[in-house]
């Protein structure tokens, strides 16, 4: 009986020790992601650190000045475009500083990395200086150019 038994065991014993171990790599990488986790996170960091920087933040097309005479401009339209890069980022959109709300006058339209910002029934009210803000994560990138409304002479 004393030979069966250590058979009837293997078995047994085998699976438990798989079940213990697998968890362990697991616990190993969840101690490298943990901040401040001493000396085991330095090589996890280069393939992290290279990907972000294959994907910067950036504009690929910045905004352009848009120049209307009054007599064409008002009752039209003007749109702000830029391309951006990655998709991923948040765009907002700023008039002389502070934050334009989407609503009937301004449309905003988000096409993949193609961001436009659509002034309907552009007035004089509306000529002014014009800022795409580019967020990801905690970087910040900025697109300015100024609407401008001549007067008729």
């Amino acid at each position: 009986s004393e030979a069966k038994q250590p058979k009837e065991e293997t078995p047994k014993g085998i699976s438990p020790v798989k079940a213990k171990k697998t968890p362990s790599p697991a616990d190993a990488e969840r101690r490298k992601l943990r901040p401040g986790s001493g000396g085991e996170k330095p090589p996890e960091e280069p393939p992290f650190t290279y990907q972000l920087k294959a994907v910067p933040l950036k504009f690929v097309k910045e905004m352009k000045d848009i120049v209307l005479t009054e007599a064409e401009s008002v009752g039209s339209s003007a749109i702000f475009e830029v391309l951006i890069s990655p998709s991923t980022a948040i765009t907002s959109w700023m008039k002389d500083g502070s934050n334009i709300r989407e609503s009937p006058k301004h449309k905003f339209i988000a096409d993949g990395k193609d961001r436009k910002l659509h002034i309907i029934d552009v007035q004089l009210s509306d000529a002014g200086e014009y800022t795409c803000v580019l967020r990801l994560g905690n970087k910040e990138k900025t697109s300015t150019a100024k609407l401008i409304v001549e007067g008729i002479p």
